[in-house]
């Protein structure tokens, strides 16, 4: 965690310093010419912006508590992770939405090759830090959140030991950016594709999560977690069968046309205007996951826990 200190250090400085010089090429009265955009355009925008900088973190969410005393309390672990998690990004969302809505084509450039494009705005001298943050951001979160995801092929029955999960992941992970970088034809449609592909399972799962913490009066108890026959058992049915019915309905209302073996998500749409329609790019389907999520476990799961906690 000590090199994870450095890394924000690093890339907050070098962050703010990219703000500074390319703030001359924000075209504000291009970007206050824009016209507005219509409720399902906004609609849709929030969601992805939740697809993408929540549900995208929520599966290492232990990550971001492990490392502290154990005394340490829940509501500013959250607090915190929130505040820090959503702060930068946010400021950096809206800067980058100015800078593309001052030129068209840096708008399009950005879509093919964001890291490429934005380099292009930078004096000479400042392009080997810009590189620094580019790299260090990546090797950050992988170093946050390579144990989590490790963790869960363990979970789900591999049989190899945590470094060689944390190995496997990271190299699943080096081969997708290879992809990203050096054969994806843009790098817009491949990033929204994933995000609204497994965003929509993601949502369901996490939803579920909430409504069980919701839900639980007590504390787990640690002990019957790690033994099949425990109070919790091997498999909660109620959560598989609300995953998979959340999925089935939410890749039913929303459009995935980023690749050609994606299109057929969307089998719903036809209810709400369909693939052509208003709300065609609003990606519902994941608030509809969501909702399926928890209140499904809201109303399935409390006589469960309450068997649980009856002990």
């Amino acid at each position: 965690m000590k090199l994870q200190r450095w890394i924000t250090g690093i890339t907050v400085v070098a962050t703010v310093a990219y703000l500074v010089l390319t703030l001359d090429e924000v075209n504000w009265d291009a970007v206050f010419a824009i016209k507005a955009g219509t409720t399902a355009g906004l609609i849709g925008a929030i969601i992805f912006a939740i697809t993408g900088i929540g549900l995208g973190w929520v599966n290492s969410a232990a990550d971001y508590s492990r490392y502290l005393p154990r005394d340490t309390s829940g509501r500013a672990v959250f607090s915190w992770t929130v505040f820090g998690a959503s702060t930068v990004p946010i400021v950096l969302v809206i800067y980058g939405s100015a800078l593309s809505g001052s030129s068209k084509e840096l708008s399009d450039a950005i879509a093919m090759d964001p890291i490429g494009a934005l380099t292009e705005l930078l004096p000479t001298w400042f392009l080997i830090p810009f590189a620094l943050v580019a790299i260090l951001g990546l090797v950050g979160g992988a170093i946050l959140d390579l144990y989590s995801s490790g963790l869960t092929l363990i979970s789900i029955g591999v049989k190899v030991k945590r470094p060689v999960a944390a190995a496997i992941d990271g190299t699943i992970m080096l081969f997708g950016t290879i992809y990203i970088v050096w054969f994806a034809t843009d790098f817009f449609a491949p990033f929204q594709g994933f995000l609204i592909t497994l965003g929509v399972p993601v949502a369901v799962w996490s939803a579920i999560f909430v409504a069980d913490v919701v839900l639980r009066k007590r504390d787990y108890a640690e002990a019957d977690l790690f033994i099949e026959t425990g109070r919790y058992g091997r498999v909660n049915p109620v959560a598989i069968a609300l995953v998979v019915i959340g999925s089935i309905v939410g890749w039913g209302f929303v459009t995935n046309t980023f690749a050609g073996w994606l299109n057929w998500q969307g089998y719903f749409m036809g209810a709400i205007g369909g693939k052509e329609g208003q709300w065609a790019y609003a990606n519902v389907g994941v608030i509809f996951a969501l909702l399926i999520g928890f209140f499904g476990y809201l109303l399935l799961g409390h006589g469960r826990i309450k068997e649980q906690e009856r002990d």
